[in-house]
């Protein structure tokens, strides 16, 4: 049996070789697709990373509604031990497979889809419909969608709604959508101390020993109690380095990575200056070098949600569970612009592990469901 659409253009896009920040010609491919549908393109390369924005207008004014996502992919890993090979596409059975399958080519196929049958049904909407892609999202985030908002706000353009096609979805599509996420703010602590003989340690300080102190109370504080859309904040320590490599000396330095995945309940302030306090009544000489990878978001009023809890309803049959759950995405730069946002994607059962993969079907549904987003947000 054919592929349909959606699934024909998710291999093209599969196809292309763009382990982040490369892009391979995914945006070219989408470029072309959209200028077909009467869309107007333009390219925003910023450095290294490529950009796309691209609008279409209705008959009459109305809410801009954006479609987001990226067409950059996360390394394969070892491609040996892949059964497919990861940019091949390949279709068997149910299944689409490679890389980006389910994050998120195979989203950004079905956004493409859905528009084309929506404004094949004449230029009779209200509103604009719009194109917000990246090939910076895998990797360090920093000339990609950010930039683009910025672009965006200094030319007075308004997003009003943003639909993210991260894959959001657990057992089947549709069955959990994104309204938020948590903050990401790490830090780079540096504990200086001062190098010694083990034998002589008067004449020395030894940053693991400040450190061990420090450590136990920031793991074992209670920086909030979350709320009812959040889970609690939480503090984790992924790399310590400390030592000479010899057994008799002690270290003049400690080096940990930490990160803090926060609530609303918290802000990027509060958390710097308790762990600050903290830090200083147990080491000597320390300093933490800071990195707000983004702000928590939450989106729980307006027109959005309900839009897409009723086209997941009425497709799917399925009571959606709205959750914050998950790392960090885009949105994190788009909906502080008082923007409503939501994820919704695939399933994300097998993002970024060997063997990437998601079922036709739910592609297919998927396209579906954005396409009955539009004509409730866009109808005059």
């Amino acid at each position: 049996m054919a592929n349909s659409d959606t699934i024909s253009v998710a291999q093209q896009l599969i196809r292309e070789p763009s382990v982040s920040p490369e892009d391979g010609r995914c945006q070219q491919i989408m470029a072309s697709y959209l200028s077909n549908l009467g869309f107007t393109v333009e390219h925003l390369p910023f450095g290294p990373v490529k950009n796309l924005w691209a609008t279409r207008q209705g008959a009459v004014e109305g809410p801009l509604f954006c479609f987001a996502g990226h067409t950059d992919v996360v390394p394969t890993g070892p491609e040996e031990e892949w059964e497919i090979p990861p940019f091949e596409g390949k279709v068997t059975g149910d299944i689409l497979h490679g890389r980006g399958a389910a994050d998120m080519k195979g989203s950004l196929a079905a956004m493409l889809t859905a528009t084309a049958r929506f404004v094949a049904k004449g230029d009779d909407y209200g509103g604009t419909i719009a194109f917000l892609i990246t090939s910076d999202e895998e990797d360090v985030a920093t000339d990609g969608t950010v930039r683009v908002m910025d672009t965006l706000e200094s030319r007075g353009t308004k997003i009003n709604y943003c639909l993210i096609g991260e894959p959001s979805s657990s057992q089947t599509v549709g069955d959990v959508v994104r309204v938020g996420r948590r903050g990401s703010l790490g830090g780079t602590l540096i504990i200086k101390g001062i190098q010694g003989h083990v034998a002589y340690a008067s004449k020395a300080r030894n940053p693991i020993h400040e450190s061990a102190a420090a450590l136990l109370e920031l793991t074992t504080t209670l920086w909030d109690q979350g709320n009812e859309f959040f889970p609690a904040t939480t503090f984790q320590v992924s790399n310590i380095t400390a030592g000479t490599g010899a057994n008799n000396v002690i270290p003049g330095e400690l080096r940990a990575e930490f990160n803090f995945r926060f609530s609303t309940e918290s802000t990027e302030e509060s958390l710097r200056q308790q762990t600050e306090e903290i830090l200083a009544r147990h080491c000597a000489d320390f300093r933490v070098d800071w990195r707000l990878s983004g702000p928590p978001f939450l989106t729980t009023a307006g027109a959005l949600i309900p839009a897409v809890q009723a086209a997941i309803l009425d497709r799917s049959g399925l009571d959606t569970e709205l959750s914050t759950s998950g790392g960090t995405s885009d949105g994190r730069f788009i909906a502080p612009r008082n923007v409503e946002v939501v994820e919704l994607g695939p399933c994300n059962a097998t993002i970024h592990q060997v063997n990437e993969q998601v079922s036709v079907k739910d592609l297919d549904a998927l396209s579906v469901i954005y396409e009955d987003i539009l004509g409730t947000l866009l109808s005059q």
